[in-house]
């Protein structure tokens, strides 16, 4: 009788103890997703809320990268373009190797300006001049693009390059054979009447 009746102990403690991991566990907490009819999620809305900030086309679809400088300029023509990058890269080079500030002036943003001017007056304070022959047209790559606020591109431009350097210094000549990898940044009011673009940094790269 009493393993029956411890049996029968037992068995009470233990739908107690189930009970009350039930009332515990399968209690409903908050909110339920079942709560509310379901809103299927255009994917127009899955990309506005992922490039939230983004520039928009006038139907109001995100747009970013080069698709914004597009929906801004639609006659941008990225090969037209590095095109045209690939000419100013050369002329600013040969330019800086031949001290012409007034060239350098008319495409470079002020703060690059006054980098290469130091540059150009520390060559000058040591009787050095350089001449610049490029081996190949240089190799230019589209980077990045992005519109910063309402209409200004930045457009950042991957330049590969070997070219001849002939200097002459106190001590004779030297030439020398060089290789770059650069990474030039340019801006533009797409807006603006000037159609020229301006170069605002530059920065090392890896070939």
């Amino acid at each position: 009788m009493l393993n029956v009746l411890e049996l029968i102990i037992f068995a009470g403690l233990a739908a107690i103890v189930l009970y009350q991991l039930y009332a515990v566990l399968g209690r409903r907490v908050g909110r339920q997703p079942e709560d509310a009819p379901a809103v299927p999620a255009t994917s127009s809305a899955v990309e506005r809320a992922a490039d939230a900030g983004a520039a928009t086309s006038d139907d109001g679809v995100a747009l970013t990268g080069l698709a914004a400088v597009k929906a801004k300029d639609p006659s941008f023509d990225v090969s037209r373009f590095l095109g045209g990058a690939k000419g100013a890269y050369e002329m600013i080079v040969k330019a800086f190797a031949a001290g012409d500030r007034v060239q350098l002036r008319s495409l470079l943003a002020p703060p690059v300006m006054a980098g290469f001017d130091t540059a150009i007056a520390a060559r000058e304070a040591e009787s050095r001049t350089e001449t610049v022959e490029f081996l190949q047209a240089p190799r230019a790559d589209l980077e990045k693009a992005e519109v910063v606020g309402a209409d200004l591109a930045r457009v950042t431009v991957r330049f590969l390059a070997e070219f001849r350097s002939r200097t002459k210094g106190p001590e004779g000549e030297g030439v020398e054979d060089r290789r770059t990898a650069e990474l030039w940044t340019f801006e533009r009011h797409l807006k603006s009447r000037d159609p020229n673009w301006m170069l605002i940094h530059v920065d090392a790269a890896e070939a």
